[in-house]
């Protein structure tokens, strides 16, 4: 398709992890053996979570909400990248790379914006219980998770429209396995676009992420002061709550700091950190969250154990 003097892109090669077959094949099967154990564990969780009436209170509704964000979030570059894993040429069309990078920013964005909610979540838990019930009910919880659903659909909007107003003119190599802002700018022609659109669009997910972060840390270092004058028991209760919180914080927001804060910098190892940004961390957040929780662990046995029991009785039956 002509456009001008220039030769507009409507295919993009990606070259993904590696060049190599056999360290192909093993990633492949290194990737297919985690999806086989973490997604059924996190589908487990959100089975629980809304199975169980003891796990009403608000932290197990974000919990869950958290656990679908994971797997959408990492639904949106996995499939693609394993289905790479056994082609020779890697290849995606233009409005599937628009398509991936909207729906990348717009759940990664929302997740970000739910990790503060839930901050907030423990936040009036720990310094205001009296107010708790009030503050943070079911109506305030729905309203939260559809703001923080909203505030990532903007995000992913901002830079759905700023993205597609780059003119794509060659050369159409992506050295990744999956499509970006920052690389998508790389291949853009000298244009006015490239001249007054990128920067804002490289440094809104940066901006994003560093203020969500920044927050979040702010205020569990808050609730961290407050254990203070609780006591050993509420301290160790809350303590381990809120070390789970900021592991996930750090675990979810570092990565995307090291790929979001420097755009216009050459960034090492780039594929190595978007691997676990983008495919590990997601599905291991809500699975850090139930490590030093009794609560959920037993409903999830109790779960399990009636899905055997059935199973049991189906098969006797038969």
């Amino acid at each position: 398709m002509e456009h001008g003097n220039y030769t507009v892109v409507t295919e993009l090669v990606l070259l993904g992890l590696t060049q190599n077959h056999e360290v192909q094949m093993i990633l492949f099967f290194f990737f297919l053996l985690f999806y086989m154990i973490i997604l059924p564990g996190n589908i487990l969780i959100i089975l629980t979570i809304w199975g169980d009436p003891q796990l009403g209170s608000p932290m197990y509704f974000f919990l869950a909400n958290l656990a679908f964000l994971d797997i959408c979030y990492c639904s949106v570059t996995s499939p693609k990248m394993l289905a790479d894993f056994f082609s020779d040429r890697k290849t995606i069309s233009y409005s599937a790379c628009i398509a991936q990078l909207f729906f990348l920013h717009f759940l990664g964005a929302a997740e970000a914006f739910l990790l503060m909610v839930m901050a907030y979540d423990r936040y009036v838990a720990i310094c205001k219980p009296l107010h708790y019930t009030r503050l943070v009910n079911r109506r305030v919880c729905c309203v939260l998770v559809g703001v923080t659903w909203s505030g990532g659909f903007i995000h992913g909007i901002i830079l759905l429209g700023l993205s597609i107003h780059l003119l794509l003119c060659g050369p159409n190599i992506l050295d990744n396995f999956f499509c970006d802002v920052h690389q998508l700018v790389k291949l853009a022609c000298d244009n006015y676009f490239v001249h007054y659109t990128s920067p804002n669009l490289l440094h809104c997910p940066g901006v994003v992420i560093v203020m969500c972060i920044t927050l979040l840390l702010i205020s569990y270092t808050v609730l961290l002061l407050k254990l203070r004058t609780q006591s050993s028991k509420a301290k160790n209760k809350v303590a381990s709550t809120c070390v789970s919180h900021i592991i996930v914080v750090f675990v979810m927001c570092a990565p995307a700091v090291y790929i979001y804060g420097l755009p216009f910098q050459v960034v090492p190892m780039e594929k190595f950190v978007a691997v676990f940004h983008t495919v590990i961390f997601p599905l291991t957040n809500p699975r850090i969250y139930t490590l030093c929780n009794k609560e959920i662990k037993s409903s999830m046995w109790r779960l399990l154990s009636k899905c055997v029991l059935r199973c049991g009785k189906s098969k006797t039956n038969i």
